[in-house]
């Protein structure tokens, strides 16, 4: 076999004669068996002019009778490409649909193991040099944090609108000319200047200022200024639960569309503190199942403790009753003190780590099994992030 030195001219030519002699053959075996190939076939003649051309190694007229054969289509590159996009696509939506999930946390329920949306203070005058221009996305890209002054467009009255992303959306209405501004959206524990995650059943939303809804603002009016901080990124493990079986410290995602209490069409994300066949109580901020207090694995442990899970966390509040009585159902939910529960073969208990501003199983009751989605993996953004990897 002949040699030619890597990048020359014999080299290249080296190369697209493999490739012809290499397409040649394919397209004679891929084609042989069919009518127009053989016989008296339209194309059986030059098919066999290829095979004895591939023969004998003729290069020449092995690219000649495939340009005949198999002429080169328009948009060749286009074609390739698109080719490469739909395999891409193909394989990124079943990684997604079979393996891995990329999932957002909207809100701080889970705090202070995971954070969602959330606000920190900052005025125009404090705001820096990384706050503004085209550099500002690159803290962002790195930080999750992006610098807002939110300013009312017209003079107009103030309006809030609770989303399912962890936002308000605030906007100005002017009800003489029907004008709406565009939507501003802050962090819900913006609207609670008192601390908290978010405005609680009955509480009128307010802004650090003191604006609430139906205030009228005047046009310039800085309504509100600060960072937003979006909430941990992370991937749900859909696979994990098909070897094992879901376990008590589980962080889990599951499906809300058919559980009575709660937004349809969305995702949760709670720790699992009960499976099936279990009976729960809480009292003195602990969790009890079947009379004992679990304290397994460790993340359940420092709940139970109230201690930090990490140095750069604060500690947790244990495991509290909802103490909120519109919500008392006898056998599912944990209103008060005392309250029992008891899941079904096929039924799981959903708490957040941020027992005083979640709202979970104690609520709404038990998540079904059909409604589980996967096990919370790992955060991968923002970056510049402590809680950033494994997820406990």
């Amino acid at each position: 076999m002949s040699f030619a030195l890597p990048f020359t001219k014999a080299a290249k030519a080296k190369k697209e004669a493999k490739t012809v002699l290499t397409a040649a053959r394919t397209f004679v075996l891929s084609y042989e068996d069919l009518p127009e190939y053989r016989g008296d076939g339209k194309f059986a003649v030059r098919l066999q002019n290829l095979r004895d051309a591939w023969a004998v190694k003729d290069v020449a007229e092995c690219k000649s009778l495939l340009e005949y054969l198999d002429p080169p289509k328009s948009c060749a590159w286009g074609r390739e490409w698109l080719d490469i996009l739909v395999v891409s696509i193909s394989v990124a939506m079943a990684f997604r649909a079979y393996f891995y999930e990329p999932f957002n946390i909207p809100t701080g329920s889970m705090q202070p193991t995971l954070y969602g949306n959330y606000s920190k203070r900052c005025t125009p005058a404090q705001a820096t040099f990384w706050d503004k221009g085209p550099q500002k996305w690159l803290k962002w890209a790195l930080s999750g944090e992006m610098y807002y002054c939110f300013t009312a467009p017209f003079t107009g009255q103030l309006g809030f609108q609770p989303t399912n992303t962890g936002h308000y959306d605030m906007r100005v209405f002017d009800r003489a000319t029907g004008a709406m501004s565009k939507p501003m959206l802050v962090p819900t524990d913006v609207l609670r200047d008192s601390g908290g995650d978010a405005p609680v059943a009955g509480e009128i939303p307010a802004l650090p200022n003191g604006l609430r809804p139906g205030e009228v603002v005047r046009a310039g009016q800085v309504l509100w200024s600060g960072y937003v901080v979006t909430g941990d990124f992370l991937f749900v493990n859909r696979w994990l639960w098909n070897f094992r079986h879901p376990r008590r410290g589980d962080v889990m995602i599951f499906n809300t569309t058919g559980i009575e209490g709660l937004a349809q069409g969305t995702h949760y994300i709670k720790r699992m503190t009960g499976t099936p066949g279990e009976t729960l109580m809480m009292k003195d901020d602990r969790l009890y199942v079947d009379g004992q207090m679990p304290m397994e694995p460790r993340r359940v442990a420092q709940i139970q403790n109230r201690e930090k899970g990490e140095t750069h966390m604060y500690p947790y509040a244990g495991y509290r009753p909802s103490g909120a009585s519109e919500y008392d159902k006898p056998g599912r939910t944990l209103a008060k003190a005392g309250d029992v529960v008891k899941l079904a073969a096929d039924e799981y208990y959903a708490c957040g780590d941020n027992s005083p501003n979640s709202y979970d199983s104690r609520y709404w009751g038990p998540v079904p099994a059909r409604k589980l989605v996967g096990i919370a993996g790992g955060v991968f953004w923002p970056i510049i992030n402590p809680r950033w990897g494994n997820i406990e």
